[in-house]
């Protein structure tokens, strides 16, 4: 099995579709995030860069909560990729990004479904998180950052650390890790390019037909605090939740919020 120690740039490049030929690939043995590392680069990136490390030691999640990893057991990278803009026309990316791993993950014979907005779960466990991190250029751009964290494998300790039930995916930790990556950066390089032209409208069906919590009971939470709650009813064309409760069809805008299932 490939670790990530023979990560290698030249190697995720060789086996990257023609659509991803033109991201600059950089492989770390070990960096505190890779987002904080693209962002703080983004004056200066010639172009949309991937950037991958075998550990993270200030990996990130959503609201700033810690990502628990340990080297070989996940996958973790991000990729800065610019956008014409404006901003509020990204608020979809991070369900674009899922749908694009998701469907990668399905193509290498691992199905896996989507939680909003932005997990993928598998057997009903949290397998991966996405993180967008943006910032505007002067000419009214927006660089975005997407960070990606996947649970490969899951040794008992990690999950005790983590304190909670999570998947992994060891049928892909036995890919070559180079092949693996470059697998993903396809996917995402074709569905970042045709976000950017046309927005989150036509990845509407596409995350729909991958929702993990499709007709079941949900609710919302803020730090613990129940907002609302109801039938989660899919995604609307703006990659807002819909949400069917007493008041009729709500739709939910991401915030910092927790999507819970009823009775969790």
């Amino acid at each position: 099995m490939t670790k990530h120690s023979d990560l290698n740039s030249a190697a995720i490049a060789a086996h990257c579709a023609t659509g991803a030929s033109h991201v600059a690939i950089e492989v770390v043995d070990e960096t505190g995030s890779t987002n904080a590392d693209l962002l703080a680069r983004c004056a200066t990136l010639a172009g949309p860069t991937l950037r991958i490390a075998g550990q993270q030691t200030a990996g990130r999640g959503r609201a700033g909560r810690p990502w628990v990893s340990q080297p070989d057991a996940s996958l973790m990278f991000s990729l800065a990729w610019r956008f014409k803009g404006p901003l509020h026309r990204l608020v979809g990316l991070p369900l674009a990004v899922g749908v694009a791993l998701a469907e990668t993950m399905t193509a290498l014979g691992v199905p896996v479904q989507l939680k909003w907005p932005n997990d993928l779960l598998k057997d009903g466990h949290k397998l991966a998180g996405i993180l967008v991190e943006t910032q505007q250029t002067p000419d009214g751009g927006v660089w975005a950052v997407i960070g990606c964290g996947i649970n490969l494998l899951m040794p008992d300790a990690l999950e005790r650390q983590i304190g909670r039930s999570v998947s992994a995916v060891p049928w892909l930790a036995q890919m070559e890790r180079n092949t693996l990556v470059a697998a993903l950066l396809s996917r995402l390089a074709g569905v970042l390019a045709e976000f950017d032209d046309t927005g989150f409208a036509p990845f509407t069906e596409r995350w729909n037909a991958l929702h993990a919590w499709q007709g079941q009971h949900v609710k919302m939470l803020d730090n613990g605090q129940l907002l609302q709650q109801g039938v989660a009813a899919g995604v609307d064309e703006l990659g807002r939740l819909l949400l069917r409760g007493e008041d009729g069809l709500q739709h939910i805008m991401s915030g910092d919020v927790s999507l819970r299932l009823t009775g969790e």
